[in-house]
């Protein structure tokens, strides 16, 4: 190709055509990653709507009958210096054990608690296999001429109770008129007499009325009364391992009665146990050598 000069001497020379385009080289490695920018500033908070009103309360239910804990007539118990109007449960007791026996039902017990229970008044037991159980400290304190204990009903038991009285009265503590009773565990005595034993008031510890059966009279203490019993006739029953003392001992009427394991205290009874006028001969109290062997050598006035 040629040039040419011009004026200025410059040459001009005419372009000559486009060689071929290179091939791309490989890409370079990725820079480092620039400093993050500045944090931009936080929006305002937007505004929060007021709560709402509060709704009108719906109405209140009907309230429900109120409930009771009540004495249970199958387990009452009694304390003689309970509130008055006691529901006969032991956190409420009756004050007295005839408020016991008016809602008592057959085989119920009666738990009279520690404290001095002033009788002036009898009480009749009439619910069949009712018991009247006494705990420590339990006292009947008899204040009247009067029978406390008048039991007509059968099957039931006087356990544990202490029975004494403010003066001697001319009665018994307990009267047994039903069949298949028991009185046990029991401490029953009176007060101080003067004299000799003949010459005291008649007071007794029991009485049994004729032709009842079955007694069991267990584990029991009878002092300083005129007799522990008078057994009247036809009576059956059994007396065992009682203690008695200071007395005139056990009275047997034409009754038939199995005496084993009782012992005596003292002051000595005048007699331990006296056989009446009409007392059946034979068994149960004969041989007397084997009746005054089975209960601690009693001495036996022998009447029949």
């Amino acid at each position: 190709m040629l040039c040419f000069a011009n004026k200025f001497r410059k040459y001009n020379c005419p372009t000559g055509p486009t060689g071929p385009e290179s091939s791309t080289g490989p890409t370079g490695p990725t820079g480092a990653t620039g400093p993050s920018g500045a944090e931009g500033v936080t929006g305002p908070i937007g505004t929060t709507k007021p709560t709402g009103a509060t709704g009108a309360t719906g109405p209140t239910g009907t309230t429900g009958a109120t409930s009771s804990i009540e004495g249970n007539p199958y387990n009452l118990f009694v304390e003689a210096n309970a509130n008055p109007g006691g529901d006969g449960s032991q956190a409420n007791p009756f004050q007295t054990i005839d408020e016991a026996l008016a809602v008592a039902k057959p085989n119920s017990t009666i738990n009279v608690l520690s404290g001095i229970y002033q009788i002036t008044q009898q009480m009749v037991l009439n619910e069949q296999g009712l018991t009247i159980k006494g705990t420590a400290g339990a006292i009947i304190l008899l204040e009247a001429a009067i029978i406390p204990f008048l039991i007509k009903s059968d099957n039931t038991t006087i356990d544990g109770l202490t029975i004494t009285s403010n003066v001697p009265y001319p009665v018994e503590f307990i009267q047994i008129a039903g069949n298949n009773d028991q009185i046990i565990n029991c401490n029953i005595y009176g007060p101080e007499q003067s004299g000799d034993s003949s010459t005291w008031v008649v007071n007794r510890g029991f009485v049994t009325q004729p032709s009842i059966t079955n007694l069991l009279v267990r584990n029991n203490i009878f002092h300083t009364l005129r007799q522990p019993a008078y057994l009247n006739p036809n009576s059956i029953g059994f007396i065992i391992y009682n203690v008695a003392y200071n007395t005139r001992g056990y009275v047997v009427d034409q009754a038939n009665f199995i005496f084993s394991g009782n012992s005596w205290g003292i002051p000595e009874n005048a007699i331990d146990i006296a056989l009446l006028s009409g007392t059946t001969t034979g068994a149960p109290y004969d041989p007397i050598t084997a009746l005054i062997a089975s209960n601690s050598d009693a001495t036996i006035s022998d009447q029949r």
